[in-house]
């Protein structure tokens, strides 16, 4: 088993849909960033590499090029997924929290688990998703941004001999 941590942040800006855990949420900002900007996939995704000792987000879809433009980062997590596969890792749980002030998205919280259980191959009942404010505290507070945080667990599925 080995455990990975996940973090991601973007400004909020007019003029952005605002996507979270794939699902595009009504509101008068969203999220900037070169992907969708999506900060909880991102999260996940960081803690998933993480955990196999497979780098970062930005080391395999750098925003320097320009086929990740605009990408929905439920794609991302599917080919991270295939990543996984290829180096004999399967996801065992993931927990991750989103920390923005407004809008409420614990109403969204099951169509995201669902979307990125079906990104990643696995079942909703493996993602814990949850939702806080910063209490009106720093840049998220004053509602100039998002972020999320992300652990998750993976299993080798080859010996502990071969993990590297």
């Amino acid at each position: 088993m080995r455990i990975g941590f996940g973090y991601d942040v973007h400004p909020l800006v007019a003029g952005r849909r605002l996507i979270l855990g794939g699902v595009e949420i009504s509101h008068d900002t969203g999220l900037a960033g070169h992907s969708d900007a999506d900060v909880l996939c991102h999260a996940i995704a960081d803690a998933l590499l993480g955990a196999a000792n497979l780098g970062d987000l930005g080391r395999h879809f750098p925003d320097t090029e320009a086929k990740f433009a605009n990408i929905s980062s439920l794609l991302l997590l599917k080919e991270i997924a295939q990543l996984l596969q290829k180096n004999n890792y399967r996801v065992v749980n993931i927990d991750a929290t989103l920390v923005l002030e407004t809008p409420k998205v614990m109403p969204y919280a099951e169509q995201m688990r669902q979307n990125i259980a079906a990104a990643l191959g696995i079942t909703p009942a493996q993602i814990s998703l949850k939702a806080t404010t910063s209490e009106k505290l720093g840049f998220i507070g004053r509602k100039e941004g998002a972020a999320a945080f992300a652990v998750a667990l993976v299993k080798s599925e080859k010996s502990e001999s071969n993990l590297e």
